[in-house]
Formats: structure tokens, sequence, C-alpha cells
């Protein structure tokens, strides 16, 4: 990834986001609306790929500034059909019990007894849509719980995905023992869900089951792997932000983004721009309305071990993509294991694929100290925060078709955003509508004057504050 801290004249003073300092928000009470989650896979987050050997990086984690641990699917995984040795996290056979592969229940207790002290938030990866095929309800001869195959007799495979069963929402027992399952986790203490293609699963039954474990705990967050709006309207706080994505994926590339659709061999391809970029803000903001959440990401357990990592989709336009995460309106930021040092291969997805250089503090330092200035800049600036009354965007204008540049104000706080979105460099003039004095992530202040100029270089953005 290339930085810039040499570069010249006034540029080399604005790029708040490069700084060699370590400065951190105050710890504060648990916000969502201002909050960014990590995604731990916790078979690869360790040589061990245990509960007990991931609750030992928790500090880390909160060091980061994180505010909510998601953890993959913690429980026990199908045989019949397995992929790969280790099987997908995504084939669950009981709903109610731990992977022994991951430890032990009382394990997980104590990971998440240690997160809780340190003030992080753990949620779990919840797959609704279905089990496994050699299940616990399968081979209890609960067959009317599934979708049957008539030519088989067994239940429906979706896609590719040979080593699953999908449930039938029209049996009520099957729902009323998913309800029951969901609200067992968060009567022994978790704190919400991230559920799997949510959006295949009847909204009333989300509906329903929200009701039930917000009665055991009001403040549950819930996160919708779905980009559907009524995932909102049934209860949840933030849903995927699939297509914003694939925008930031295209626009690395130049303008395009190829890939296959659906899996069935088309290929399709998509102009992406500043502009496209802009209309998708505000047709967010209209699809999307107050407090709905999207996450936002430069990766995840998908993208990494089946698209790539962020470095192999975006190159050099990686951090710049990433710092954007952290400063649109009603999003939520999201990192996944191993984008904090800096990680650049795929993970494997069926087999142990230990990180084990994320144990080591000092590995990866310039991409542990990158997230920790977005999270504390996020954090420190309430004009980035989502939820109700959402600081709105007031583009920059006049700037270059490949920049993107932007105030929010809020509450007295106003950020600038400035982003170069090309391979090439861009000149910035300062108007009146961004001149005065900033505040960098390490405290130190900078002043634009008006009709000053502002060199960026290829992929260069600036985060600053007032």
């Amino acid at each position: 990834m290339k930085r810039f801290f040499a570069f010249i004249a006034l540029a080399a003073m604005l790029v708040g986001c490069y700084c060699n300092c370590n400065e951190k928000v105050a710890d504060k009470a648990f916000d969502k609306y201002n909050s960014v989650v990590y995604e731990l896979n916790i078979r690869q987050a360790t040589a061990e790929g245990t509960f007990a050997a991931a609750e030992k990086y928790l500090p880390e984690i909160k060091a980061m500034g994180v505010d909510i641990v998601w953890l993959m699917p913690i429980s026990p995984i199908g045989v019949d059909g397995r992929k790969g040795t280790l099987g997908s996290y995504y084939s669950i056979v009981d709903y109610k019990a731990i992977n022994p592969e991951f430890g032990t229940l009382e394990d997980f207790q104590s990971f998440l007894a240690t997160a809780h002290d340190l003030g992080l938030k753990v949620i779990i990866d919840w797959v609704a849509n279905h089990t496994s095929r050699d299940a616990k309800w399968w081979q209890e001869g609960k067959k009317d719980w599934y979708k049957i195959d008539p030519a088989t007799d067994l239940p429906i495979v979706e896609y590719d995905w040979t080593d699953i069963a999908s449930l039938n929402y029209e049996n009520q027992e099957m729902r009323a023992a998913m309800k029951d399952a969901l609200c067992y986790w968060i009567e022994l203490g978790l704190d919400g869900y991230r559920c799997d293609v949510a959006y295949k699963v009847p909204a009333d039954f989300w509906a329903d089951a929200w009701a039930a474990v917000k009665a055991i705990n009001p403040d549950v967050y819930l996160l919708a792997e779905g980009e559907a709006s009524w995932l909102h309207e049934c209860g949840f706080d933030t849903s995927y932000a699939w297509e914003f994505h694939h925008m930031m994926n295209a626009m690395a590339k130049g303008g395009s983004e190829t890939k296959n659709v659906a899996g069935d061999g088309t290929i399709k391809t998509d102009a992406k721009s500043v502009a496209d970029l802009k209309e998708y803000i505000a047709r967010d903001a209209q699809n999307y309305p107050q407090p709905a959440m999207r996450l936002m990401f430069t990766s995840n357990h998908d993208e990494n071990s089946w698209a790539g990592t962020e470095f192999e989709r975006m190159g050099d336009a990686s951090e710049a993509f990433a710092a954007l995460t952290y400063v649109l309106p009603q999003g939520q930021p999201l990192i996944y294991t191993g984008q904090e040092i800096g990680l650049n291969r795929r993970l494997e997805f069926f087999e142990k694929d230990p990180i084990v250089e994320l144990v080591d503090v000092n590995y990866g330092k310039e991409y542990r100290d990158l997230y920790k200035r977005l999270i504390a800049f996020r954090h420190n600036n309430a004009a980035l925060a989502a939820g109700e009354n959402v600081a709105p965007i007031v583009y920059v204008e006049g700037v270059g078709e490949n920049v993107l540049a932007f105030t929010r104000e809020k509450e007295g706080n106003k950020v600038l955003c400035i982003f170069n979105f090309s391979a090439e460099p861009a000149t910035v003039t300062i108007d009146s509508s961004i001149s005065g004095e900033y505040t960098r992530a390490c405290g130190k202040t900078v002043t634009f004057a008006d009709n000053e100029t502002l060199e960026l270089g290829a992929w260069q953005y600036m985060l600053l504050a007032q």
C-alpha cells in the first residue's frame, strides 16, 4: 500500500489519517450508531483455532477501538455432503450446541465474559435459512420442518450448497424451535446476531423472533446479510451494502468490474465513477430511511475467500476505500480478521489456514495504526454517527470528476473528507465552503486559505475535522 509521508508543501501537512500517532478516543458508553464491527474467524484467527486462543486477542481488538465482535457460526458442522476437511461453518447441526473444534460452552462463556469486561459487544452468525443435511432436527424425524425435493424425497439443496438442507417456514413448530434457539443465546448473555442470507427468511418470522429476543434484551444489535429494505422494517439495525462494495471494486479498477453473475457463467461489466457514487449515496438514503444502518466493507469472509483480498480487488485504492467506509451517512464499518495486519492472501474456507502473524502485536503495525486512526476519527466526530438526524453530505463543487470532496456537520462538529479516486494526481482548489482551521487525528491543526490549491497523489485522501 502506497504511503505519502514525504508529500511536499501544504499537502504533506493535511492528510489527517497519515500522521504517526496512536491517539484514540476516550472510553465511552456503547453507541451502536457510531460503532465499528470486527468479524472474527475463530478457525483461522490463531494456530489453535479455539475460543480460548481467540480470547487472548480480545484486548488487541479493543485497543483498535472496535465496538462489536461478530463470530462466524459457532455451532457443530454437518458431515453429510461436507465441503473440504472441516466443512462450512454454515452447515448447522444443532443451534443450541458448540462446535467442538472451537472448544466448550464454558470456553465460549469465558470468551463472552472477557469481551464484556473489555466493553465489547459479541454477536454470532445465525443461519436460519438452512441446517446441515444430518442436523439434529432431521435425525429426530422432523421431515416436515424441511423443504423436500420430490425427486429424491430429501431436503432441497440450494445453489451448490451440497451440505445444507433448506428449512420450511410454513411449519409453525419449526419456527417456534428456531425462535427458542435465538432466545437461548441471548439469555446466556449474547448481544445480538448477524443473520446469514436473512433475505431468504420470511419477514414475519424475523419480526416475531426479534420481539421475543428484545423482551430479554431490548438493546440487542441485529445485522442482516441482505440488501432488502424490508429487513429494517422487521427489526434489523443494519443491512449489507453489497452494491456499494461492488461499486468500490469497480472504481478501483478504473471504472468497471467484471464478475460472474449468479454462478451461471455470464459476465457483467459495470462502469462506475464518482458521479455514480454520488447517485448511489442519494438513492441509498432514500431507500433506507433513518435510523437504518448499512454495513460497509472492503472485505469479509465471502469476499476474501472467493473474490480475493482487498489488495487483489482494489490494489493501491484499498486504503482510500477503507477510509470511505468510515465517513458516509448511515454507514457502519466492518473489519475482517487479518485486515488489521494487511494480510494479503485468501483464507481457506473449509480447511485450517491460521493467521499465525495475528498474535504478534508488532506485525503489520502500519495497518493496525491505520485502523486505529480510522476508528478514532469516526468515534471522535459526532458528524459521522448514523441513526437519527444523520449529518447530511454537502459536496464541494469544482473539484474534478475523479475527486469526491464533502463536508458533514452536526452539533458544532464539522468533518471535511477529500478523496482522489484515480490513479492519476489531482488538484483541488480551496474555496470558502471549506477554508478554515481543521484538526487531524493526532490533534495537530492545519489551516486552509481561500483559493489555495492542494495537490493529491494517486488514490490519496484526507480526513479532517473542526
